[in-house]
């Protein structure tokens, strides 16, 4: 089969023909129709320190993904050929405290598709029948295909209570934008986006944010003064990574503020814990997404009308890789698609 792989322990990425996945009993064979391109692919194509430590060549990128079921394990049950589905990227050693306890996000020896085994940039990915979401109702194969950084989204806005709240979300990149449609969709009062990307903070219009701030301009302090905000932000969701959004959020919360971090630092950072503790900010990490509580929330936010569409702006043929790839990393695009069925 065709497939997606970093074949060598440099930059770049490599189309080429390898076997397809073998599966066992308890397996899913899945025909993969569209993917999506994460940042972490992008990491792994420039072969940065953290892909370096992370990812043993050879390895076939991708965790984001939409696909039929071709062929089922022995084992396997409420799953058919013929199935739609996406797949949970997160593989968990069902052994540990936390998974016996169902808390399986929270799996110390997690394995990530398409990092630590070989993922779906592939004609077929082979996946545990337990990470597989059947899609049963209606959904556009594109969205589908994104359901992965859609639960980051969603796990990330979700963690605390959002309605009449005003939410403050740094970094547009396209979980935050998804996260703006979440937190308005769940019935935030108002939601301020901040980056330094015009094209990105469009994005963030067009999904319902109540503010999309240019950081390069205007600090958070000005997003309260023109919604008229008294006392700071209720919820923050920190989606850049970048210190300077981080303290500027922490400025901006009102005592007793919650905020929910999915972006990763680069390096260790500074920030005032003395703030912090006097203002009585909750701070919560989030990784991944909660299985499979995320994954129902996901289908019925879809089902209830919202709209992800104008998050994904680009789509290739998986011939053309490079050129979507190249998309994905400029500070211009939402996600980016490639199409395994041409």
């Amino acid at each position: 089969m065709k497939a997606l792989v970093k074949q060598k322990a440099e930059p770049g990425l490599w189309l080429m023909d390898v076997p397809e996945p073998v599966t066992g009993p308890g397996d899913v064979l899945i025909k993969v129709l569209r993917t999506g391109i994460c940042g972490t692919d992008l990491h792994i194509r420039s072969w940065d320190g953290w892909a370096q430590h992370a990812v043993t060549t050879p390895r076939v990128l991708g965790h984001e993904f939409v696909g039929e079921v071709a062929a089922l394990g022995a084992d396997v049950q409420d799953i058919a050929v013929g199935d739609l589905v996406s797949g949970e990227g997160h593989l968990v050693c069902g052994r540990c405290r936390n998974c016996l306890a169902g808390r399986r996000h929270l799996c110390r020896s997690t394995v990530g598709l398409g990092v630590g085994r070989d993922g779906a940039f592939a004609e077929y990915v082979a996946l545990p029948a337990s990470n597989v979401w059947v899609h049963r109702a209606p959904v556009d194969l594109d969205v589908a295909a994104i359901f992965d950084p859609f639960g980051n989204a969603v796990h990330t806005a979700l963690s605390f209570p959002l309605v009449g709240e005003d939410v403050l979300i740094t970094g547009a990149g396209p979980i935050g934008i998804m996260a703006a449609a979440v937190a308005r969709h769940a019935g935030a009062r108002n939601v301020v986006i901040t980056d330094v990307s015009p094209a990105r903070l469009e994005l963030a219009r067009k999904v319902g944010a109540t503010l999309a701030l240019d950081v390069t301009h205007h600090g958070i302090a000005e997003a309260q003064r023109q919604l008229g905000l008294k006392e700071g932000f209720d919820i923050g969701l920190e989606m850049s990574g970048r210190p300077e959004a981080v303290r500027d959020m922490v400025d901006n919360m009102t005592h007793g503020g919650r905020i929910a971090m999915l972006g990763l630092p680069a390096d260790e950072f500074a920030v005032d814990w003395s703030k912090i503790v006097t203002s009585m900010i909750t701070i919560k990490g989030i990784y991944g997404r909660e299985m499979y509580e995320t994954w129902y929330a996901m289908t019925v936010l879809l089902e209830g009308g919202l709209d992800l569409s104008p998050v994904i702006t680009g789509s290739y043929g998986y011939q053309d890789f490079d050129a979507a790839f190249d998309e994905a990393a400029t500070a211009r695009s939402g996600k980016i698609i490639l199409d395994w069925t041409a």
